[in-house]
């Protein structure tokens, strides 16, 4: 079963349900004609028995025809066509009369039979039906009468059907297999096409998409379900060779400038001062090829899933002013201003303490980042009902109402920061957040007005 086709396991699947199916519709066909044909020869008997019982005299002692002459000029003696064979028997079953077309041969005669029984003996080598009718005299059983129909007619008719089913029932699960050949051949199409074109498919062509069928159906929802999971990985990869593609940009970058860097400092012989400064760039650039490494390595995390929640309660205020502090040099370079506005009460939540501080990490250096000099920072905590509210707002460059929708992809810069090339980054701080935001379950919004400042909000439930 498992070598054959799907076309040809789908026509042998409905080749056994037919055959069940005919099987059934022709099993009932012969048996309602049979009991058509029995019923028909059961009401011929009873109309002799209740024909003849009228014209028979029971005495006390006797049993006798009224009219005999009747009974010899009616046509039982035909035998070729549907004869009916009449018997008449005393109590004990000796005959007192019978018709002509019985001859020398007696129906067969039952003495424990009391009551109206129809029976199928054989009468000369031919099949007939019987019924023997006790006759009553002052409810005592004074003879009987036997009746028999030829089932000769009727056993040829039920057997020619029981041979014709016979016949055609293996001939239309014949037919039956090639039609449903063909009919599962014409429903296997699409899915040829979809064979097709998923073989026209390679990692250097993912732009062939399988035709919709007309029909919708359940080929219908398969297409179009391969052509939404071409789609993701196309986009997939995509997104892959342009992370690639940028990441080695970031990298290739700094390590250009320490090179040349470099290759400029030995030209020639230096003094102490000279050496000192270009070996601090080159500390620096480093510093920023590791940052951007680690941020590299934390998003291959969030690609394989390897990530590991330890939530528990962390304290909110002490975590703000720990990367506060941790910043606070680069604030005073710039001569910002932080202002902080937390409730007098300590604020818990349940979550991973690590996680959290990448988090305002990335949030609060973005905003002293691109905040001009002499500008101001503000961070709101505050409690409202059972969630914490974390709002970082800056007087900055801002974003572009059309930059919002790509803010959070990996190693995209707003156009506005373009103008600004003292300001450093490779684009990850952002994508790096909100991807963090969506495994702690913490939402994040963001709202700006360029060349305003931005708002950062995050709620933690």
């Amino acid at each position: 079963m498992n070598k054959l086709s799907l076309k040809n396991r789908i026509a042998f699947f409905y080749i056994i349900s037919a055959a069940l199916l005919i099987f059934i519709v022709f099993f009932s066909i012969y048996n309602i004609v049979a009991f058509t044909i029995n019923n028909k020869v059961n009401e011929n008997i009873s109309f002799e028995v209740n024909e003849y019982k009228e014209k028979i005299k029971i005495g006390k002692n006797n049993v006798e025809l009224l009219d005999s002459e009747e009974w010899e000029q009616r046509e039982h003696n035909e035998v070729s066509v549907a004869p009916v064979f009449l018997q008449i028997t005393n109590s004990v079953g000796t005959v007192l009369e019978s018709s002509e077309n019985l001859k020398n041969k007696n129906l067969l005669f039952n003495y424990k039979l009391h009551n109206e029984k129809v029976a199928d003996i054989k009468l000369s080598g031919k099949m007939v039906r019987q019924i023997q009718v006790p006759l009553f005299y002052k409810n005592k059983i004074n003879g009987y009468l036997l009746v028999a129909v030829s089932m000769e007619e009727a056993t040829l008719i039920i057997n020619k059907l029981r041979d014709i089913l016979f016949f055609l029932f293996p001939l239309v699960l014949i037919l039956l297999f090639f039609l449903a050949q063909f009919i599962a051949g014409r429903s296997m199409l699409p899915i040829n096409t979809i064979i097709a074109t998923s073989n026209t498919i390679t990692d250097d062509n993912l732009k062939a998409r399988i035709p919709l069928p007309k029909n919708k159906d359940e080929l219908f929802i398969l297409s179009e379900t391969i052509n939404n999971l071409l789609d993701r990985i196309e986009n997939t990869i995509e997104r892959e060779k342009q992370f690639t593609s940028d990441a080695s940009h970031e990298l290739r970058t700094p390590l250009a400038i320490i090179k040349g860097t470099l290759e400029v400092l030995i030209r020639k012989p230096r003094n102490n001062e000279e050496y000192k400064e270009k070996i601090n760039f080159c500390i620096s650039e480093v510093d920023r090829i590791n940052n951007l490494v680690d941020q590299l390595l934390l998003l291959a995390r969030f690609e394989n899933q390897k990530m590991t929640l330890n939530s528990v309660p962390v304290n909110i205020n002490e975590c703000v002013l720990e990367i506060i502090n941790r910043f606070k040099n680069k604030a005073m370079s710039k001569n910002i201003n932080v202002v902080m506005q937390f409730p007098n009460e300590e604020l818990y939540c349940i979550t991973d303490g690590y996680f959290l501080s990448i988090i305002l990490n990335n949030i609060i250096s973005n905003a002293l980042k691109y905040s001009h000099e002499n500008g101001i920072v503000e961070l709101l905590i505050e409690r409202i009902e059972k969630k914490t509210i974390i709002k970082i707002i800056d007087n900055g460059i801002g974003i572009s109402t059309e930059d919002f929708d790509k803010v959070f992809d990996s190693f995209y810069r707003t156009k506005i920061s373009t103008n600004y090339p003292e300001i450093k980054g490779v684009g990850l701080g952002l994508s790096i957040t909100k991807r963090l935001c969506d495994i702690l379950s913490i939402d994040i919004a963001i709202s700006s007005i360029e060349n305003k400042g931005t708002t950062l909000e995050l709620s933690i439930f």
